[in-house]
């Protein structure tokens, strides 16, 4: 019943999504524009047909349908009922029915949200985008992953339950379906693209009503990634949180570009220039979504976050052929239209400093991107399997990312068209002053090497000109003056400064040691004194848990264990135990499984320094970004300043620094409009009473 049902439910969102897509075209190209109406109605059945699919696989996993491939091979009567409700996503036709759920939510909420417009061109031609995304998911579910194919099942068949890593930390019921929400998200800023690419309607129109759709989209992408390195940190029991792992590497891609189009887009709204590089870099952010899909459901990768089924690998990799030709070929064509109005005026301002961080970044992503798929093509072309690890990723990232730190600090201060050196003396004192106590401070307390501290220099650099901003408009505005984009974002920047200064800490400052004890012995590292108290084993149908209970500094116990399921082929995993503090992470791990007739063990100690920093850092990231969710102070259009005025700083960094936040207008409205004037584009002179506004 099951299998006939959660199939019928995937039919069904392939045949909305098909007369959908081609009843939302058919309209637009032959002007019947009234009929994108019924469009709404094909998208909300699409919602319907993956809630259904979804539901419907949840409740065979909970009844222990067996008879379904899927559940026999991820299922278990043992499997505790959080971890069971996850398993839907531990396997390849399960992420793919959430993908196309996240999508289907996504989709639905554009149709609504868009409801009194859908008549609009731009509009329609987006969603059949959506809908033609939505078909392919809903096509991989009908072909070559199906979540429900049968199969037959010997009596008293228990299943295997989900790979063990996957049940063994309460994270792996978060991290995932927020990687896909910020996956997924990232579509509908892509369709209103390719939309204003097909309507020629490329003006800043389209880029305002898909900014929170695609802040939204990152912050979820941002909070996965940082979930899913918590989650390496606390379950692999390696003692670190990112390995430059091929599929790691596929979530970081999208972000790269994501983050880099969020910054560049600004420039897009104020000036009217970088369209054909906005437009590019968020059609790579959508195709190295589908192609991280691709590394981590194709086979083509080994990796704790890959799947082993490889059948819809070609699928994958056309669609990535087919999305990229398109939006290619769509920049190509409306090539004329897309010439920027406007041009960068001076070297040193906000839009190039912009400029260079969209540089930065995209080269960032191409030293990722490479060292991630060249391997797999080297493979391909004659067989010779490389290995591309850590050391290439780090020569090469670290002084790109000095490099991006340098210009948080530099970009948000920097007025719009040129600055002075005036502005630039007074707006950048305070944060410099930060950068040298801050490698002061680190030098005071045992901090070496060049790297580390440097980050921390410009990450005081960073952070000081993100509170200055904060600061300026609290000080206007009250606390309302942490909402809007700008000010958001500056507590993602204050996120991004602690997830670097920790990255540094704990990477460049660690120590690493595996000692042998026996009970009662003790062994010091790092000045902590370790001892080994005695053996213990829990036991239960699902597990063996066998752990050794270890006393540090003679007043706390962690129990660091090694632990085998039952239901699972494969070998027992680590279970580290972690003492997390605000300077430093005591980080323990069984080399062997602890043996009830020996006395002795092997226990791995590391000592990570401000690693929780970097959670919080992570955490203060998604904080602004819901900040940066919310409109700031609205901005309308005033008189050009033609003298010298009397304001005080505030107003003045607040004038100049705002987000540029224009008036509401609709999509038609602002469709073809090469620039958009606001109060914030006003640049102030500098005033006779020592303003330094530009």
């Amino acid at each position: 019943m099951n299998a006939i049902l959660g199939f019928g439910f995937v039919a069904l969102g392939l045949a909305a999504s098909i007369f959908g897509a081609a009843g939302g075209a058919f309209a637009l190209l032959s002007g019947r524009l009234y009929l994108l109406k019924t469009v709404r109605q094909w998208a909300l059945l699409v919602l319907v047909a993956a809630v259904g699919a979804f539901v419907v696989m949840e409740v065979a996993l909970f009844q222990r349908d067996y008879s379904l491939a899927y559940v026999s091979s991820v299922g278990s009567d043992e499997t505790p009922a959080l971890f069971n409700f996850a398993a839907i996503w531990s396997s390849l036709e399960g992420s793919i029915l959430l993908w196309t759920l996240v999508l289907a939510f996504y989709l639905t909420a554009v149709v609504v949200k868009f409801r009194s417009r859908s008549n609009d061109p731009l509009l329609g031609w987006a969603t059949v985008v959506m809908l033609v995304v939505c078909s392919f998911f809903f096509a991989l579910m009908v072909g070559p992953a199906n979540p429900f194919l049968t199969v037959d099942v010997p009596p008293g068949f228990s299943g295997p339950g989900p790979n063990p890593l996957l049940q063994n930390h309460i994270l792996m019921a978060f991290h995932p379906p927020f990687l896909y929400a910020g996956y997924v998200g990232f579509t509908v800023p892509f369709a209103f693209a390719t939309a204003a690419l097909i309507t020629g309607r490329v003006g800043e129109g389209w880029l305002l009503e898909t900014r929170r759709w695609t802040v939204a989209a990152w912050g979820f992408l941002t909070l996965g990634i940082v979930l899913g390195a918590w989650w390496s940190y606390e379950v692999l029991g390696w003692g670190g949180y990112w390995a430059w792992d091929p599929v790691e590497n596929a979530s970081l891609l999208p972000w790269l570009t994501g983050t880099a189009y969020l910054h560049s887009v600004m420039v897009q709204e104020r000036r009217g220039m970088l369209r054909v590089w906005n437009l590019s870099l968020l059609s790579a952010t959508f195709t190295l979504t589908i192609l991280g899909t691709f590394l981590t459901r194709s086979g083509v990768v080994e990796s704790v976050h890959a799947f082993a089924d490889g059948a819809v690998g070609p699928w994958l990799l056309a669609f990535f052929g087919v999305t990229s030709a398109t939006s290619i070929g769509l920049i190509a064509w409306r090539g004329d239209q897309l010439r920027s109005p406007g041009a960068i005026d001076a070297p040193v301002s906000r839009e190039a400093s912009f400029l260079a961080n969209n540089l930065l970044f995209g080269a960032l992503a191409f030293v990722v991107l490479l060292g991630t798929v060249f391997p797999l093509v080297a493979e391909a072309w004659d067989g010779t399997r490389l290995t591309i690890g850590r050391p290439y990723f780090d020569s090469l990232g670290r002084p790109l990312g000095l490099a991006l730190l340098f210009l948080m600090a530099t970009a948000p201060v920097l007025p719009w068209r040129k600055a002075s050196a005036e502005v630039l003396s007074v707006r950048l004192f305070w944060p410099a002053v930060l950068a040298v106590l801050s490698m002061a401070v680190a030098l005071l307390l045992g901090g070496r090497g060049v790297y580390p501290i440097i980050t921390f220099g410009l990450g005081g650099f960073a952070a000081g000109a993100a509170i200055r901003q904060v600061v300026l408009a609290t000080r206007r505005q009250g606390w309302r003056g942490l909402v809007g984009r700008t000010n958001g974002g500056m507590i993602v920047h204050l996120g991004v400064v602690l997830l670097a200064v920790g990255i540094a800490a704990s990477e460049s400052y660690k120590s690493d040691r595996t000692v042998a004890l026996g009970v009662g012995e003790s062994a010091s590292v790092e000045g902590h004194e370790f001892t080994y108290l005695e053996p213990g084993a829990d036991v239960n149908d699902r597990r063996l848990r066998t752990f050794a209970l270890i006393g540090i500094d003679g007043d706390d116990v962690y129990a660091p264990a090694v632990t085998t399921f039952f239901q699972a082929a494969t070998r027992p995993v680590p279970t580290p135990s972690v003492k997390s503090g605000l300077t430093k992470d005591l980080y323990l791990v069984l080399d062997q499984i602890p043996d009830p007739d020996d006395d002795s063990i092997r226990l791995r100690v590391i000592v990570r320094p401000m690693v929780m920093w970097m959670w919080v850092g992570g955490a203060l990231m998604g904080l602004g970004t819901v900040f940066a969710l919310f409109p700031g102070r609205r901005r309308r259009g005033t008189e050009p300043v033609s003298a010298p005025i009397a304001v005080d700083d505030a107003a003045i960094e607040l004038a100049d620094e705002g987000d540029g936040r224009p008036d509401d207008r609709s999509v038609t409205d602002l469709s073809t409009e090469s620039d958009v004037s606001t109060e914030s584009d006003i640049e102030p002179e500098p005033s006779p009473v020592g303003g330094d506004g530009h």
